[in-house]
């Protein structure tokens, strides 16, 4: 496979970075999949409400959002490791929170203290595989690193769900926290060589020597959409994550709540492989227009669903996307950015998606409560479609370089010169 040759490829000292981060990213995921299908159920089953339980789950995305622009400069100014290992550390300890608390008030707060973990791992590691990657194969590279993420997916909530169901929610969070400190002695091993990275694209650095603030990229149409597309993708995931082990329950499929995330990375595992080559040969646009595709009909298919099998299919679109879009997104906005701004880039645009997540919990849960499950679904494919239309129109300089940017048809006019 190209993807492992590429790898190998590379100089034993990166291949051993690239192998313990994979190794501490794994462990991480698993921790934080763990809790995906039993922390609403919980907060449930302690007497939140629906709309309380938006807010417990929403709390994880204010303390990401809080966190991530800080993380984000952070990581241009000391490193990346030093972001890597807050996110172990927090991802650890937070965990053991959820043992001696059974009030509202109390969960969000442990709630928020968790979504530093995201805000600080997901930057760092994502700036150091970039920091790494050669850029003719960056695509590639960070689809095969990203497959962390599905193989987290794909057990983490699946065991999760077992152990709360058959032993009880104190194990499970003892559990989640040892794989967090497993994640965390994994990263203390990562050797960070800064001055490698610089080397390895030091046309980008030398001719960008002058970082962008904060303020310069949130107004740079270049870095303004993406963040907006996944602001918008935020909002719909927000509500999968929160409601999804509720609807099913209420739809009488809540056995499938954690099979519904196992399909869903199975799913997301294909494109992280294969898709990011061509994605470094076709430009990014074809395969972001496509993966918000799949978001689309994922919440229409959610939306109509009444048995086992509409249930699943709707997760193997939303894995589908999800395997296409974050991966491909964060190769296009690193093209887009230079080394010693690539913190701040990341920790801007994707806290577009935080925000989505932040604002979705509390808000979807006065819709849930009013209109339904389904009918949120519904405007969840209205958010996929409206992302559609952003992404398509605005994506480049005018709307005719768009359009062809999303066909393929058309190199992306904001990427800087590798």
């Amino acid at each position: 496979m190209s993807s492992f040759q590429t790898l190998r490829q590379l100089s034993p000292s990166t291949q051993k970075t690239f192998a313990l981060l994979f190794a501490s990213v794994l462990m991480f995921w698993l921790s934080l999949t763990s809790l995906l299908p039993t922390l609403p159920m919980y907060a449930q089953d302690v007497g939140a409400t629906k709309q309380q339980v938006g807010w417990i789950m929403g709390s994880f995305a204010l303390g990401l959002l809080g966190s991530r622009l800080w993380i984000g400069q952070l990581v241009d100014r000391r490193g990346r490791k030093i972001a890597i290992l807050i996110g172990a550390l927090v991802v650890a300890v937070a965990p053991l929170g959820y043992l001696f608390t059974a009030s509202v008030g109390a969960l969000m707060v442990i709630r928020a203290f968790h979504g530093i973990c995201l805000a600080a791992y997901t930057t760092g590691y994502n700036a150091l595989v970039v920091d790494l990657s050669p850029p003719q194969q960056r695509g590639e590279i960070i689809g095969y690193m990203s497959l962390a993420v599905p193989i987290g997916m794909g057990f983490g909530p699946a065991m999760g769900a077992y152990v709360s169901q058959e032993i009880g929610y104190e194990l499970l969070f003892i559990i989640s926290s040892l794989l967090g400190f497993l994640s965390l002695i994994l990263a203390l091993q990562v050797k960070e060589n800064r001055v490698l990275a610089k080397t390895a694209e030091g046309q980008i650095f030398e001719q960008n020597s002058t970082p962008r603030s904060i303020g310069k990229l949130l107004t740079s149409r270049s870095m303004a959409v993406p963040t907006l597309v996944l602001l918008l993708i935020g909002l719909l995931f927000g509500n999968l994550a929160t409601f999804l082990p509720l609807f099913v329950r209420e739809i009488d499929l809540a056995t499938y709540a954690g099979v519904f995330y196992s399909v869903a990375a199975i799913a997301s595992f294909v494109p992280r492989v294969f898709l990011g080559p061509l994605a470094d040969s076709y430009g990014r646009g074809l395969f972001i227009a496509s993966s918000l595709i799949c978001y689309l009909l994922s919440m229409v298919c959610l939306a109509e669903t009444d048995n086992s099998w509409e249930l699943l299919t709707a997760a193997a679109l939303e894995g589908a996307g999800s395997g296409i879009l974050l991966p491909t997104t964060i190769a296009l906005i690193s093209d887009r950015s230079s080394l010693q701004e690539r913190g701040r880039v990341f920790a801007l645009c994707m806290s577009g998606f935080d925000g989505g997540i932040a604002i979705a919990a509390p808000i979807m849960g006065i819709l849930n409560e009013m209109f339904g499950y389904r009918h949120v679904f519904w405007l969840s494919g209205g958010l996929a479609l409206a992302a559609v239309i952003v992404f398509a129109t605005f994506s480049n300089p005018t709307i005719g370089r768009s359009l062809k940017f999303c066909l393929g048809r058309s190199r992306d006019l904001y990427a800087m010169p590798q």
